[in-house]
């Protein structure tokens, strides 16, 4: 199937999911639906991993902001959060590959994978507070990976944190000069494609259930506060109304 803004290939078991909306790789609706769509692709096929990176400067900078007002935001809510439902679905292992920023969604969608690879010049942050709204994929999976209280003041002070400081704290499993991304990642990807892909799958499956909890639970969790708690409030549409306008917002805690 040809997409406009991504690219799939499927070969030896190596699924490759490539974002191609340069130079920064926005997730809007349209794309996360081909996303989406090549997902259900892959479903019944062979995979043994999932590699998913991106083409120009930036792995991405998040999803649209323009597209979180209204009544458009459940419709994006529905379509990001599906793409990481139908990659829990799959059950293969998924790598992300980062060479830039990877920021809001895009900073959800590498540390969602269960590797990550960055170049040094990758950044690795989650800015949706200061907008009014938080990031909901990231409530789910970074306290779960790096703690309690790191990921709180991650997600509470919007701070932007290089590759090495995101290696520290566990949410990234290497990082090499940008140089020698390309060339790593594939000698990454040959030690797992040259096993079975079906016994990675199924260890895969028995770790995570021996978190014994629920992420497809928690997330609807997670989700009824952001839809129907936060965004119907003054502070939401106020922050991300003066983010698309260039100006300060201006909170009333309502």
């Amino acid at each position: 199937m040809a997409y406009q803004f991504i690219d799939l290939t499927l070969a030896n078991g190596l699924a490759t999911l490539t974002l191609k909306r340069e130079p920064l790789n926005v997730l809007n609706i349209a794309m996360m639906k081909e996303m989406n769509q090549a997902l259900d692709s892959l479903a019944g096929q062979e995979v043994s991993l999932l590699l998913i990176k991106a083409a120009g400067k930036a792995f991405s900078a998040g999803v649209d902001v323009g597209e979180h007002l209204g009544d458009q935001v459940n419709e994006m809510i529905e379509v990001f959060h599906g793409i990481f439902r139908r990659m829990e679905a799959l059950g293969a292992p998924s790598l992300a590959c980062v060479q830039g920023a990877a920021l809001g969604g895009g900073c959800e969608l590498a540390v969602f994978c269960d590797f990550v690879i960055a170049s040094e010049k990758a950044k690795f942050g989650q800015p949706e507070i200061m907008v009014g709204v938080f990031p909901p994929i990231a409530a789910l999976v970074m306290p779960r990976q790096i703690g309690y209280k790191k990921a709180l003041e991650l997600i509470l002070t919007g701070d932007t944190i290089g590759a090495a400081e995101a290696k520290d704290l566990g949410l990234v499993n290497h990082v090499v000069a940008p140089d020698e991304l390309e060339a790593f990642t594939e000698k990454f990807v040959a030690k797992l494609i040259g096993l079975s892909g079906l016994v990675l799958r199924l260890t895969k499956k028995a770790v995570v259930g021996g978190l014994l909890e629920d992420k497809d639970q928690a997330l609807t969790v997670i989700e009824r506060v952001y839809l129907d708690e936060m965004m119907p409030t003054h502070d939401a549409e106020e922050g991300l109304r003066a983010f698309l306008d260039k100006r300060k917002p201006v909170w009333t805690n309502k």
